[in-house]
């Protein structure tokens, strides 16, 4: 398997279809229907797709690996918004995949629970949208992922993002679901990391409604990471209690560990160098961006390697226990380990 997961995104039609035939082999049959054992994530049923819906099999392979992304968003934004989600707000697309772990309603003012809803509604619509392209059920369009988003989770997550920039753990341990300004900073996390998966997947693309529903999820995702990022730099300087770091702080040490774990200069906090702000003029940075303030770019493999918190595509952890889903994530695992 680890040679199947050596694939490259750029390859040959030919090395598709031997990358789906090996994890067909190595993959278990299917999915139990008991929801108490039902563990889906990494090898727990075959995945396949299959060319429909004007979109490829490589086209759908990749819009796989953001499906997953779109579970962790719905689900964290609608629970920490309303204190519920997949499972209440739009049952029928979870598949009977299992609830996340730890989830639960975040202390928010009414101002950020409006915001999150929101975005929590919006994911639905994104996993509905996917899903419709995907077409086959439960193998390409698989159901919901195994999440980790429990206390204990967000808490290692900050822990090694202030590590990695400041040398040392958050104390006492972090925790999102205290207020609005935590859960706030929390978000940061998460839909940068697949705005820059969707411009990282949307060369690759041929199929025209692939294209379409990535140019439209692409729009959204960086709507809502505009947001987030406008949020927290009109408090930049605020100082995030019981820490003596600020807002910045928070968001230059989350953006140092995902470069750190996806290998490469693909992340950006609210405060920079003058040589990574706009034209090097300023140290603000609203937005994140390369030298001409266009969008940086992650492949599969980077989303994985920093959704997982590992650093490795192989190694499943942070949000995703038991591994993400799909063609492309099975195909980094080992299936010794399941």
């Amino acid at each position: 398997m680890h040679a199947a997961g050596s694939l490259k995104m750029g390859s040959s039609g030919a090395n598709w279809v031997f990358l789906v035939l090996a994890v067909s082999l190595v993959v278990s049959a299917s999915a139990t229907s008991d929801d108490d054992e039902l563990m889906i994530g990494g090898l727990n049923i075959t995945y396949s797709c299959k060319k429909s819906n004007g979109s490829t099999v490589l086209d759908k392979e990749l819009i796989e690996v953001a499906l997953n992304l779109e579970y962790l968003e719905a689900e964290y934004f609608l629970w920490g918004s309303v204190g519920y989600g997949l499972d209440v707000e739009a049952k029928y697309l979870v598949d009977g995949g299992p609830p996340p772990i730890g989830v639960q309603k975040a202390n928010l003012n009414p101002y950020y629970k409006d915001i999150f809803y929101q975005f929590g509604l919006q994911e639905v619509g994104h996993i509905r949208a996917i899903k419709a392209l995907l077409d086959y059920r439960p193998h390409c369009a698989f159901p919901r992922t195994l999440l980790d988003l429990s206390k204990k989770n967000w808490a290692h997550t900050m822990d090694e993002a202030f590590l990695a920039t400041f040398g040392h753990k958050l104390n006492p341990p972090f925790d999102p679901y205290r207020n609005s300004l935590n859960y706030l900073i929390s978000t940061y996390t998460i839909p940068y990391v697949g705005l820059t998966g969707y411009v990282g997947s949307n060369p690759l693309l041929t199929g025209y409604n692939s294209k379409r529903l990535v140019a439209g999820l692409l729009a959204v995702e960086s709507g809502q990471d505009a947001v987030i990022r406008t949020e927290m730099y009109r408090m930049k300087d605020k100082i995030v209690p019981p820490y003596k770091y600020t807002v910045a702080n928070f968001s230059n040490a989350i953006s140092n560990l995902r470069n750190n774990l996806s290998h490469a200069l693909v992340d950006e906090g609210l405060v920079v160098p003058k040589y990574l702000g706009a034209e090097m003029k300023v140290t603000g940075n609203i937005l994140a961006g390369d030298n001409n303030s266009v969008a940086y770019a992650r492949t599969a493999q980077q989303v994985l390697e920093t959704v997982y918190g590992t650093g490795n595509a192989s190694k499943p952890g942070g949000f995703f226990p038991k591994g993400a889903q799909g063609v492309i994530a099975a195909s980094y695992l080992d299936p010794d380990d399941y």
